[in-house]
């Protein structure tokens, strides 16, 4: 199908994505992996707001949000965010109340994308499987020791990972991680390795969020041998001013475009050869 006036009819602001993803091509090749990210998350928002969970719950509704606004789903960003503030209040009842709007405004897009895609043949919901307990996993040693010089990218949207992976893949490797979890895995396996040369980390990750992986940082003194930038898609004064009380190199705001992203990129591998 691919014709942008079907998604423009069904509420997709494609001007606004296209800031980020440049041209139309790139966002035809990009917006399936929304569907990936949906099938994800969904079913941890579920298991999360039936156990009142609301702390986990906030985490996966801001990185739906995020995933939305890339990709011009107004609708959707604003619900997600809405269930983002009411979890962060822990007003229970209002997630209860307006779960089902979250549902289906993501169901309705995914129908939508593979109708856009010519893929109407697949499934079109995302479905609820019974909660499941997470296990956690321990910090191992095993990960690559990177032989090029390498950027890491930690954050739990596969959307963010891999456009910064499309973006420096000419340039750079890229490591990616879902989570603080894998980052600090990574980070520990390359301590002292100049090979890695910058680490993009997210602020709200499951697991382990983006600070506990800077406190582990900072007092391991690895932040000048590996100089960390922030991307975040929470600009709230607080958190500008907690994420400033350790030595980063510089912060952006999600959605951001392919010329944000390298001039963050460039400042950070500065500040490594710098130092």
């Amino acid at each position: 199908m691919m014709n942008v006036d079907y998604l423009k009819e069904n509420g997709i602001d494609v001007e606004k994505s296209l800031e980020l993803f440049g041209d139309i091509q790139t966002y035809n090749d990009t917006i399936g992996e929304f569907i990936l990210g949906a099938s994800s998350k969904m079913p941890r928002l579920e298991e999360y707001k039936n156990a009142k969970d609301m702390n986990n719950y906030a985490i996966y509704a801001h990185s739906l949000k995020s995933d939305a606004r890339y990709f011009g789903f107004t609708k959707l960003a604003e619900i997600a965010e809405n269930q983002e503030m009411k979890s962060k209040a822990g007003d229970v009842y209002y997630i209860y109340d307006t779960y089902d709007d979250l549902v289906n405004e993501v169901n309705r897009l995914i129908h939508v994308i593979k109708r856009y895609l010519g893929k109407e043949d697949m499934p079109n919901e995302v479905e609820k499987p019974a909660p499941t307990e997470e296990k956690e996993e321990k910090m191992t040693a095993n990960r690559e020791v990177y032989q090029t010089p390498t950027i890491l990218v930690a954050d739990d949207s596969n959307i963010v990972r891999n456009f910064v992976i499309r973006i420096f893949s000419d340039s750079y490797q890229v490591a990616a991680a879902k989570d603080g979890q894998e980052a600090l895995e990574i980070i520990e396996s390359n301590k002292g390795n100049d090979n890695l040369k910058a680490i993009l980390l997210d602020l709200n990750m499951p697991r382990v969020d983006g600070f506990k992986v800077l406190d582990y940082m900072q007092e391991h003194n690895l932040l000048q041998d590996l100089p960390v930038s922030i991307i975040s898609g929470d600009s709230s004064k607080e958190t500008i001013m907690k994420a400033f009380t350790y030595p980063i190199v510089d912060m952006i705001k999600k959605p951001f475009n392919d010329i944000d992203i390298k001039r963050v990129v460039e400042k950070t591998i500065y500040f490594k050869e710098m130092n």
